[in-house]
């Protein structure tokens, strides 16, 4: 398992009985997590202390309760393979989330040391990366940092909005970032016939989603071939290409011979994968948050 184990400012205290105990800067959280069926004594303090309790409904969805928890707040990663600190604005919103996933920090430092090594073999190299599926920004931040031009892309404004807070936050400069309220299969395909490229790729998909205009992606249904399309903007010198699945269906061996079979066979270099995680304090264990594919 590839563990995320160099945050400062989040950490998962405990988990017990379909939720896990999380402590975001100085703020306590309660959130539902598929992965935890054990029901271990929860020894923890801050299982009474939380200062907001997402409660899961069992008609699907949920609703969260809150105790003492201010709309928004922000935590820092110091992004260890450049020596930056990175810093992100939070709020709970619908669904459990807080707007980061705390595990992917595991491959912003992986996409970060790949960026820097070929920027210190050759100083004069523009690195350009493109992030689709890109969420608010934690990825483009990081690789952005590393010294890269990072084209971003996701289907909601509000998740665009984020990222650019998120990335003024960072301190990262306006020149390296391009951003794009788009459905991501189509901008492949503009980006394919604009004749560009990229040194780098990385997509974070749904298992389902709807983009602006109403289209329809499913994980299972359309992930090869939109693969196989976005390998077509790969420069003749690329560093990457990563995927990340929260898909139960699509394990790290799936992910693995997607990338072996697409870009490995035809490009060379090495296809991985394997589950991401997080370490619980109390008990010790890394608790398994999805899996990522990384060829390089």
């Amino acid at each position: 398992m590839l563990v995320a184990d160099n945050w400062k400012e989040y950490e998962v205290i405990d988990t017990s009985g379909g939720e896990k105990l999380e402590r975001w800067g100085k703020y306590i959280l309660i959130r539902p997590d598929p992965q935890v069926i054990w029901n271990t004594p929860r020894q923890s303090t801050g299982w009474k202390k939380r200062n907001a309790h997402y409660h899961r409904s069992a008609k699907g969805g949920g609703s969260w309760e809150f105790f003492d928890l201010p709309e928004e707040w922000s935590i820092s990663y110091p992004l260890r393979a450049v020596s930056k600190t990175l810093k992100f604005n939070l709020k709970p919103f619908s669904f459990k989330h807080t707007g980061l996933f705390p595990e992917q920090a595991v491959n912003w430092e992986w996409m970060a040391e790949r960026i820097k090594e070929a920027m210190d073999k050759n100083p004069e190299r523009s690195v350009r990366i493109l992030n689709l599926f890109a969420y608010t920004g934690g990825a483009t931040a990081a690789c952005a940092a590393a010294g890269a031009h990072v084209t971003h892309v996701d289907a909601s404004k509000g998740m665009v909005g984020w990222a650019k807070e998120n990335c003024s936050l960072s301190g990262i400069p306006a020149d390296r970032l391009r951003f794009f309220v788009d459905d991501c299969k189509k901008l492949v395909e503009r980006e394919i016939r604009r004749g560009n490229k990229y040194d780098g790729i990385l997509m974070d998909p749904p298992s389902y989603g709807r983009g602006p205009k109403g289209e329809i992606w499913k994980m299972e249904d359309n992930i090869y071939s939109f693969i196989e399309a976005a390998v077509g903007l790969l420069s003749e010198d690329p560093l990457f290409f990563l995927i990340n699945s929260y898909t139960t269906g699509l394990q790290p061996a799936v992910l693995k011979y997607m990338l072996g079979t697409l870009i490995a066979e035809k490009k060379g270099g090495s296809a991985e994968a394997d589950e991401v995680g997080l370490p619980v304090t109390v008990s010790g264990l890394n608790l398994p948050c999805g899996a990522t594919g990384r060829w390089y």
